[in-house]
């Protein structure tokens, strides 16, 4: 069933002219600041901007504010954290201009909402933390006789929930409502639990027309030129765009644990889909993982980046499918090709079908992931699953040292953690202004190459300033000025790195645009005539970094010449994994606890 919904959103934009501008947004709107004068933009003139008596770095983007044409200030999306006053300077030989704004951010919002009776519908609602006593918000539903009652979103049973919170735990407390009946119009109001009242929803249920039949005209369509030069450099820009938009969405549900995905693992499950997906779902999927509409060729493209890769990376991607359901044998014989995935039937009972994927994981990445479902429901029409694992060599071996040494956690708190060591290995390593970071460029075998993005010192506040100046243009300008510098011998000290993290994926890909996947997907292509819904994502990843081929506790006492630049990453870090001969992002991950 196709989900119908009209959302209509007040939002009540109030200035007054006067030597401090007032200005009174809401949460989630963007918000432009101008910085007026006359010769701002010529006479080498200089625009800058202090939040709260602080200069605000041009490179900041997600989530803050960013640098726009003639120095204006853009806040997208406004949060409740943008509230506060800004100042606009313009310097030039001889004369300071000052503009000064208050921002004052409501965080009260009112909806109206229509939908088709039948449908899934997304109330939203944001829950700030300073708020939040509790870890969610609550929602209550008042009917017109003024009963209220309150909404039971954190039931915790494996059943479909008529409604449920999409992203527990996070400030974003929107809801879903499924099967809208005409009995579940009304006042839909999400408050936190001291009463402040966050949003205001009037939910209206239509009656459902008759469905149209599902379209499936343009997901069969085949590459014409697989060498084209053009549609590689696009699926590789692409990627990038992709990895830095997930990296995003993980940090955001994660924001200080050790992280770590593959992007490419995720996005060659989402176009092994994308294979058989058929209009609205097939448009949703190519604006996920950032290809145009008209691009024909991501799946021969995405053959030949995995053949690239194959001596390094193990993946493995897979389709498993109720056996009542009709299979597209078009579909299989196309995944085959393309993916080397031939979608498998589930068996018969939840304790079978576990360990079918599970050993079917392990065998794919070597062992190096052995377990990924614990069990799947007898309901099960469609899931999907991605596992990958990477193990990289040293062109110089390091030594692992006979004694630990301290890593300094967030909290700063200290941990004894075995470490890595070389005292002259070949790198290069550079402050890079741009992400707020020291970066070293240590080379691995399988041409590929470890980035550890070093913050100032161990505060949060450091790492997510790193992180958020991690966008697809800032990475790719950072990799090709490493590449552009001479390696030189540093003395170096690494922590024994050994991640292994799974991630429920189900929730970035509903922040991907992706909801219509669990609620009713046009999946024409594998399944002919009917909507089916995705019951599980997951996503596992594994990557380790050692002193490979050097005896573990070996040390050699050498005495070192401080005239080698020194680079230390015993403090949480940022870690990139490139591959050199692709051009695109293996892996993403985050060291705060080793």
């Amino acid at each position: 069933m196709g989900r119908q919904a009209v959302l209509f959103i007040l939002l009540p934009l109030i200035f007054e002219l006067s030597q401090c501008t007032q200005i009174q947004t809401i949460h989630g709107s963007t918000l432009v600041l101008p910085c007026m004068h006359p010769e701002s933009d010529s006479n080498g003139m200089e625009v800058s901007w202090k939040f709260q008596g602080e200069v605000i770095r041009p490179v900041l983007k997600h989530g803050s504010a960013s640098f726009a044409k003639q120095g204006q200030l853009v806040i997208s999306p406004v949060t409740f954290s943008s509230a506060g006053e800004y100042e606009c300077f313009t310097n030039g030989t001889d004369v300071e201009i000052m503009g000064k704004y208050s921002v004052r951010v409501m965080g009260y919002f009112e909806f109206f909402v229509k939908v088709t009776e039948g449908s899934s519908v997304h109330i939203p609602c944001y829950h700030p933390t300073s708020d939040q006593s509790k870890p969610n918000a609550l929602w209550f539903k008042e009917e017109e006789s003024g009963k209220r009652t309150k909404l039971n979103t954190e039931d915790e049973s494996n059943e479909k929930k008529k409604v449920e919170l999409l992203y527990p735990g996070d400030p974003d407390q929107t809801i879903i409502l499924r099967e809208a009946a005409m009995e579940d119009a009304g006042l839909y109001t999400c408050e936190s639990h001291n009463g402040g009242k966050h949003t205001t929803a009037y939910l209206s249920v239509e009656v459902r027309p008759t469905a149209p039949p599902l379209k499936c005209e343009g997901f069969d369509e085949e590459c014409q030129d697989e060498n084209s030069r053009i549609a590689e450099a696009l699926l590789r820009e692409s990627l990038t765009e992709f990895s830095m938009n997930v990296f995003s969405h993980l940090r955001e549900l994660q924001p200080s644990n050790n992280l770590l995905f593959s992007p490419i693992s995720i996005s060659v499950l989402l176009s092994n889909l994308l294979l058989g997906a058929g209009d609205d779902t097939r448009r949703a999927l190519q604006s996920a993982i950032f290809v145009p509409h008209d691009f024909n060729c991501i799946h021969s493209q995405m053959k030949k980046l995995r053949e690239k890769m194959s001596q390094s990376l193990q993946m493995a991607s897979q389709i498993y499918y109720n056996p009542q359901m009709n299979l597209s044998e078009s579909f299989t014989n196309r995944s085959i090709q393309h993916y080397e995935a031939k979608p498998v039937q589930l068996l018969e009972t939840p304790e079978e079908n576990a360990f079918m994927i599970n050993s079917w994981v392990a065998n794919k990445t070597k062992n190096k992931i052995t377990h990924l479902v614990d069990s799947v429901p007898p309901s099960t029409q469609v899931i999907i699953l991605s596992a990958v694992s990477f193990e990289g060599l040293w062109h110089s071996n390091f030594k692992l040292k006979q004694q630990k040494e301290f890593f300094t956690k967030l909290d700063g708190d200290l941990i004894s953690v075995p470490v890595l060591y070389h005292p002259k290995y070949r790198a290069v390593a550079r402050t890079v202004a741009e992400l707020n970071a020291r970066v070293a460029k240590l080379s691995l075998t399988g041409d590929n190459s470890l980035y550890i993005l070093l913050p100032r010192n161990n505060k949060l506040t450091e790492l997510e300033q790193v992180e958020a100046s991690m966008t697809d243009s800032s990475v790719r300008k950072m990799i090709e000025q490493m590449k552009e510098a001479s390696p030189e011998q540093i003395e170096m000290t690494l922590p024994l790195i050994k991640l292994d993290v799974e991630s429920d994926i189900k929730i970035l890909m509903m922040k991907l645009g992706l909801s219509s996947l669990f609620e009713g997907a046009n999946l024409c292509g594998l399944f002919p005539g009917e909507r089916v819904v995705l019951n599980s994502a997951k996503h596992k990843a594994f990557l380790a970094l050692t002193e490979k081929g050097v005896q573990a506790g070996a040390v050699t006492s050498v005495s070192i010449s401080r005239s080698f630049p020194v680079f230390s990453a015993l403090r949480p870090f940022v870690l990139l994994l490139w591959n050199d001969q692709a051009d695109v992002p293996l892996f993403i991950g985050r060291v705060t606890e080793p």
